[in-house]
């Protein structure tokens, strides 16, 4: 579930609101789910990956992952992302493009002392996107990692929080008819103009 800290008044910011009340009253599923696209320069590859949105303080949108995986060489190298979400319940996608960065070492601290033991466990002992020879030695390694007395207190230095503020929103609203709405908010220079798009 998305934690909301003193969220934007701006327009953009409470449409999002207002769609995700309605998907959570048609108790929508993995409704935190966000799709991260980044682009490799090495590759020269678009990369999207699911991530748990944690929080939206004021407006600020923050997720933690492994500082040392491919996706944050990605945010280093490119700063700007897309982000979607998709709620089936009903029939609504959202698109967002950032600038992305770090967030404070305060807000991963935080956050990481709220997780349970099994969660910490997981970011401890995964060295995110490596080879491995098999399954079983991820488990081994969580397992290992499980029985240390201390998970909370310290967090890995190679594990955090990522922050991105959007400056481009589209609402898609899906219809029978296949009319479907696209509602578009772009920043200009701290104003956010409005327009739409067709379908």
């Amino acid at each position: 579930m998305i934690e909301f800290l003193n969220l934007s008044e701006e327009r953009p910011y409470q449409k999002f609101k207002f769609f995700f009340d309605k998907a959570v009253e048609k108790k929508q599923e993995a409704i935190d789910a966000i799709c991260i696209s980044s682009y490799d320069k090495d590759s020269n590859q678009p990369d999207a990956r699911f991530v748990n949105l944690k929080y939206i303080s004021n407006d600020e949108w923050i997720f933690f992952s492994n500082y040392e995986g491919p996706k944050a060489k990605q945010f280093r190298a490119t700063n700007n992302i897309s982000a979607t979400f998709y709620w089936q319940k009903i029939d609504t996608q959202i698109r967002i493009n950032a600038k992305i960065k770090k967030t404070n070492s305060t807000i991963s601290d935080n956050h990481y002392k709220r997780r349970s033991d099994l969660k910490n466990a997981l970011a401890i002992s995964s060295n995110q996107s490596k080879i491995v020879e098999s399954y079983e030695k991820v488990i081994k390694n969580y397992e290992n990692t499980l029985k240390k007395k201390d998970l909370i207190s310290k967090r890995p230095d190679y594990w955090g929080g990522y922050s991105f503020k959007p400056y481009y929103f589209e609402f898609w609203e899906g219809n029978d008819s296949r009319i479907n709405k696209r509602e578009v908010y772009i920043n200009d220079n701290g104003k956010w103009n409005l327009f739409f798009l067709e379908p």
